[in-house]
């Protein structure tokens, strides 16, 4: 197999792991800066060092991703596997330009799946639909509702006691509950660079299924959402922090710790790729909620579950179209 063509392969893995880092930066830091928590600066630092810590923290998501489909050996099986990161890229860069928090988790599954559907090879449909559909739909749920339920509970403890305290207090707490989510972010989404980087290697030759994550795809993949995460993507972040609900401190640092617990228990117990998106969205929302859903601006929260709903088909749209593409080029 011609090193450049996995070189290739593993450059666009990369450019997708620097769009998600830049993409989903808002999951970490939209909070924090909205309620004046963190600088954007200082918040987009922290987040992309936290980023990098976590995704040295572990593979068994990058495992996962690897057994969602089986694109084949050669030149055939790298095609699968570029067409569905372009296919991941492109709703990407869409989404970010609508301003929407969509998932990249589910954008690369969708266009890894689209790609192999178009390819005409295996695409293992109980493990997408058991490690990645059902977490995308128990994982939002569950976050909302911790998060509505911890923040009646903050309410009710923290009654009496006046509002510039409390909203001190809890913006100290913020640079701790962020922290949380950036953290998990890199545990999450580095991993599924490095699962689809794997996936080329092992068409390519270099290396088998049953192998350690090589150390240099571990680092660059982790290197490259750090750097993206640096860049940071403020259409989503304004989305995400200042349109969806009116977020004070309190129901800050309720998201952020909700969602990071969401991200952990998912990432080592399920070894389930979720969406870092989803879960901070609906933690915030379910954060809002607790002073009754009027605090939610729905005609948000509907173009947001409309982004959510056509994630997966329409990356693996964009996927389809990409290999029929790549499949007119000479390799």
């Amino acid at each position: 197999m011609d090193l450049t063509v996995i070189i290739a392969v593993v450059v666009v893995a990369l450019v997708f792991d620097y769009i998600n880092g830049f993409h989903d930066a808002a999951n970490a830091i939209a909070t924090s800066v909205t309620t004046k928590a963190l600088t954007p600066r200082v918040a987009l630092v922290m987040a992309a060092v936290l980023n990098f810590v976590g995704a040295l923290l572990g593979e068994r998501v990058a495992r996962t991703v690897t057994e969602t489909i089986s694109p084949g050996a050669g030149s055939a099986g790298l095609l699968v596997v570029v067409a569905g990161l372009l296919g991941a890229i492109g709703w990407n860069l869409l989404t970010w330009w609508w301003g929407l928090p969509s998932s990249s988790t589910h954008a690369l599954i969708g266009g890894l799946v689209g790609a192999a559907v178009a390819a005409g090879v295996t695409a293992h449909w109980d493990v997408v639909l058991r490690d990645v559909v059902l977490p995308m739909v128990v994982s939002p749920v569950v976050a909302f509702g911790a998060a509505l339920l911890l923040m009646l509970l903050v309410q009710r403890l923290f009654a009496r006691v006046s509002p510039t305290r409390v909203y001190s207090g809890f913006r100290l707490a913020q640079t701790l509950s962020a922290a949380g989510v950036a953290l998990g972010h890199g545990l999450q989404d580095a991993q599924k660079t490095m699962g689809v980087i794997f996936l080329a290697l092992v068409s390519g030759g270099y290396v088998t299924d049953g192998d350690p994550l090589p150390l240099w795809v571990v680092l660059s993949a982790a290197t490259a959402l750090a750097a993206g995460t640096y860049v940071g993507g403020w259409r989503v972040i304004r989305t995400l922090g200042q349109r969806l609900i009116d977020l004070d401190p309190p129901r800050g640092f309720v998201a952020e710790s909700v969602a990071s617990g969401v991200l952990y228990t998912a990432a080592y117990a399920a070894q389930a790729p979720i969406s870092t998106t989803h879960t901070v969205t609906s933690a915030v929302g379910g954060a809002g909620a607790a002073g009754g859903l009027r605090h939610i601006r729905w005609r948000v929260a509907r173009r947001i579950g409309l982004a959510w709903l056509f994630t997966f088909p329409g990356a693996a749209l964009l996927a389809v179209l990409a290999h029929l593409v790549l499949r007119l080029l000479p390799v």
